[in-house]
């Protein structure tokens, strides 16, 4: 295979595949699980969300983080999403693994993946926050 791209249809082992060295860009709907394992394997996102929160999620990947390219789909069109072109996935795929920009990206997309796992080690933010709301709702009468 080797020179070659996998193409793998049904169920896949998304965090396994998004942590290998060889993944460069994350094309995803932007659901909120899949944008943190991104986020977590520090691999930059190509964004084509299709409903609900998934259009708020673009937002901050893309233009808060900007750790990924809009694919440019702009209406939630029921569970098919709205149509992009060829062309347009062509230009977002160039845009995450070409040139200066791509690099940038790729570099911050590293840099919030330390981030976030050292806000799930022991003493991090997200370990502090889990204990507080465990010791809040255990307090608690019902």
């Amino acid at each position: 295979m080797k020179g070659k791209g996998i193409i793998i249809r049904g169920w896949a082992p998304q965090v396994l595949i998004l942590e290998h060295k060889a993944t460069g860009a994350f094309v995803t709907h932007c659901g909120w699980n899949s944008t943190l394992e991104s986020v977590t394997a520090g691999v930059p996102m190509i964004t084509w969300p299709i409903y609900a929160d998934q259009f708020f999620n673009e937002k901050l990947v893309t233009e808060v983080l900007k750790i990924g390219v809009p694919v440019g789909a702009k209406k939630w069109n029921g569970l098919e999403g709205d149509s992009v072109s060829w062309d347009a996935l062509e230009k977002a795929v160039k845009s995450i693994m070409t040139g200066e920009a791509a690099i940038v990206m790729r570099n911050s997309a590293k840099n919030l993946s330390k981030q976030a796992r050292l806000a799930m080690e022991e003493g991090g933010s997200s370990d502090s926050d889990l204990i507080a709301l465990i010791e809040e709702l255990s307090s608690m009468t019902f």
